[in-house]
């Protein structure tokens, strides 16, 4: 090939490497300057999507309500379980041969009804027996008081001595004993003759018996059955030791209102959720607290005149007739649990702002507010799940006809109060 070529090839290559670098410049200057600009007008943009107007989405639909104060029944409930209002065991007074059982095992019996019968012929013979007895006591008593009565006058007379007539007024003293002891036997046997029917001391349901007929009854040391008294009828409870001392200390506020020594109305919830129809009252609770439960010991007493209640059933016992001063009701579903505690969204200036709150019991659905709330504020009960973060923009909803009644409504029932977690 010719020198002159040869350069020419040389100087052809040389300028083609140059534009090829140039270009590689230029690509990667330009991918560099639309990296720095993407960054610095990111969060703008980010910004702009996120104002209305501006692509971002729209204001959070919510449902607001206002909050009403109002007098509010409380109601508090326990688990328990009925009693008689009285056990007794039956027994013979007498010892014999049990003849007969005249009741019904697990049925009702009424006060006085017979319910054993002993073999009486022993005891009718020692009444005859005692009565004898007594007669002859009682001849006795006349002979010697003739006899007395023969020698007055001669011992006043000076016809007989002083001797005979203190034997005879001695006689006549000792046959009064003989009488009035034989008379108390006969008493004693005619008792156990009637003893011989063993009778129901009270009303009420009778238990299994024991003894069944030809059996020998030692007397009061063998237990025959056991009545219970259903009418009417004992409920016994637990009432948490951190109740009482709130109920107190809500009361000293001013925010609860107990009623008169704490004499609660009494209602019974039976185990298939149905409120027995019948209220009792609270008797007893004890000034004890229980260290394996932490419970004080109540019993109440309830009306059972139909036997609905039976002795060992589980029940809730309701206790009604406190009433909650000025009380706050907001729904639970408002209720929000963050970092730091419960808290609720209020409407304010078309924005969602966020205020801590303290709630009591739970009636219902709804939680009673003891803190963080005041009468009239718009607390946003429905739409919180569009509310992304604290001030979002907000728009208010008109609450649809025939939604369901909202917190603070004071014909809304109260349900049985459950202690704030």
């Amino acid at each position: 090939m010719p020198a002159s070529a040869t350069r020419q090839s040389s100087r052809w290559n040389a300028s083609t490497v140059r534009a090829a670098a140039l270009h590689a410049v230029i690509v990667l200057a330009s991918l560099v300057a639309a990296s720095i600009m993407l960054v610095a007008c990111g969060p703008d943009a980010s910004h702009a999507r996120g104002q209305p107007g501006a692509g971002g989405p729209p204001p959070a639909v919510v449902v607001v309500t206002s909050l009403v104060a109002t007098n509010l029944a409380m109601n508090y409930e326990y688990v328990g379980q009925t009693a008689g209002s009285r056990d007794v065991e039956v027994r013979a007074r007498v010892a014999g041969i049990l003849l007969a059982r005249n009741f019904t095992e697990g049925g009702s019996v009424r006060k006085g009804q017979s319910l054993y019968s002993l073999d009486p012929a022993p005891f009718q013979a020692a009444f005859n027996r005692a009565e004898a007895e007594v007669a002859a006591a009682e001849a006795r008593l006349a002979q010697a008081t003739r006899t007395l009565n023969r020698l007055r006058p001669l011992a006043e007379a000076r016809a007989v001595s002083q001797r005979d007539y203190d034997d005879a007024a001695s006689a006549e003293q000792v046959a009064h004993a003989e009488l009035k002891a034989a008379q108390a036997r006969r008493a004693e046997a005619a008792l156990n003759l009637v003893y011989t029917k063993v009778e129901a001391p009270l009303s009420g349901a009778a238990g299994r018996s024991q003894v069944s007929e030809g059996t020998l009854v030692a007397g009061p040391g063998t237990l025959l059955t056991t009545l219970t008294q259903t009418d009417p009828m004992k409920v016994r409870f637990g009432i948490a030791d951190t109740d009482q001392m709130k109920w107190r200390n809500e009361a000293a506020a001013g925010r609860l209102q107990l009623p008169p020594h704490e004499a609660f109305t009494i209602e019974i919830k039976l185990a298939d959720g149905s409120l027995y129809p019948r209220k009792g009252k609270l008797l007893f609770s004890d000034t004890r607290v229980s260290g394996n439960t932490g419970t004080v010991e109540a019993e109440a007493e309830v009306p059972n005149p139909d036997g609905v209640l039976k002795p060992g059933q589980f029940v809730r016992v309701r206790l009604t007739g406190a009433t909650r001063l000025n009380a706050l009701l907001v729904p639970s579903r408002a209720v929000l649990e963050g970092p730091q505690g419960k808290f609720v969204y209020l409407a304010a200036d078309g924005k969602a702002a966020p205020r801590p709150v303290q709630v009591g019991d739970q009636i219902g659905d709804d939680w009673v507010v003891n803190s963080g709330l005041a009468a009239g504020d718009p607390v946003i009960v429905d739409g919180m799940a569009r509310i992304f973060f604290p001030g979002a923009p907000i728009q208010v909803a008109q609450t649809p006809a025939g939604a369901k009644a909202t917190a603070g409504d004071a014909s809304a029932p109260a349900a049985a109060a459950r202690p704030a977690k």
